[in-house]
């Protein structure tokens, strides 16, 4: 580990007490490692191995950005790019859904026996609420109108909530990799917020990159007589991810009116940053090489979510088959944008 690394072992309680990393050099350091990590481990790392477990928890610990909510200085937008920010109709379940997955993670967290996979999840709801802390901040800072949140309640199966929040992110973080490309490519962000959101969806991609390894770990040292029943849940929490995004959330407000809020935000949110020209092949291609890219520098021994990318590609050959087929890469660059 390095001395910079050194400095974040240990994460405060408050967000607002994280040091600042000590130099200009040293920010360009953590950025630059929140996104290439190899482990000094020899060999193949085995899921169910020692050196698997603890490799995963060193790629977490090291690769941390040591960013802060607080002292970010969020640009000024002209008045047609702040409508367009603040009608996005995705803020609202966004923060949402980071209150849920911190308290979700923290309760699993305690629940962990092994050091390593504890501290690494620990540390995941610790940034689950950062993200809560950005997403507050831009609503603040943009006058961005809001539903208002629902009490979070710590779940009564533990397990379960930790799988339905990870298995969640893997798929909407696939998805909101390509959005992020379309929303720079487009326009539809100006650069600096483009440059302001990048730490945050990076560290989504070793969010995702965590739950994938802890998953392959936990199926491999779980005693044989529980795995059916841990599989059927695994099956029952995919059922229900299915079902809530065919539908639409809703919460009522202390007055009893109804807010409905699509758990679909980073799909439909897309369809709010561009103009037709941008096909569901032109999409699923773009999401696919973003994955491709935010993964590229972590350790390829580690286990890579699936699923996601999987759907994608399956779509990509239907779509193909009845002559759908996404354009070239430099041919999507060069989309006209919204402005």
């Amino acid at each position: 580990m390095t001395a910079l690394a050194d400095i974040y072992t240990k994460l405060p309680d408050s967000i607002d007490d994280l040091p600042p990393p000590p130099s200009e050099e040293a920010v360009k350091e953590a950025d630059y490692r929140s996104r290439h990590w190899s482990s000094s481990i020899p060999g193949p790392l085995r899921p169910g191995s020692s050196e698997h477990k603890q490799a995963v928890a060193a790629m977490f610990r090291e690769t941390f950005n040591p960013y802060r909510p607080s002292v970010i200085n969020w640009p000024k937008l002209p008045p047609d790019v702040l409508k367009r920010v603040t009608s996005l109709p995705i803020w609202g379940i966004a923060v949402q859904t980071e209150g849920k997955a911190r308290l979700r993670m923290a309760a699993y967290a305690r629940l962990v026996q092994d050091p390593d996979m504890k501290d690494a999840i620990s540390r995941n709801a610790w940034e689950e609420n950062r993200h809560k802390e950005v997403l507050s901040k831009l609503v603040e800072a943009y006058g961005i109108p809001m539903a208002p949140e629902p009490p979070y309640v710590e779940p009564k199966d533990v397990e379960w909530a930790y799988l339905v929040t990870g298995f969640s992110e893997c798929v909407d973080s696939f998805f909101a990799f390509g959005m992020f490309k379309v929303a720079q490519t487009s326009n539809f962000f100006p650069a600096e917020l483009i440059e302001t959101f990048e730490p945050v969806m990076q560290e989504e991609c070793r969010h995702i990159l965590l739950f994938a390894n802890w998953l392959a770990w936990y199926r491999a040292v779980m005693p044989a007589w529980k795995r059916p029943w841990f599989e059927l849940k695994v099956l029952a929490v995919w059922a229900f991810l299915v079902y809530e995004r065919l539908g639409l959330a809703v919460s009522v407000d202390a007055d009893g009116q109804e807010h409905t809020q699509d758990n679909n935000f980073t799909v439909n949110g897309t369809k709010e940053m561009t103009n037709q020209d941008i096909t569901l092949a032109d999409f699923m291609q773009i999401c696919e090489m973003e994955n491709a890219k935010r993964f590229a520098g972590y350790d390829a021994r580690l286990v890579r979510p699936k699923l996601a990318p999987n759907i994608a590609r399956f779509i990509l050959w239907a779509l193909r088959l009845v002559g759908r087929k996404p354009r070239l890469a430099s041919e999507i660059e060069a989309i006209p944008s919204v402005a």
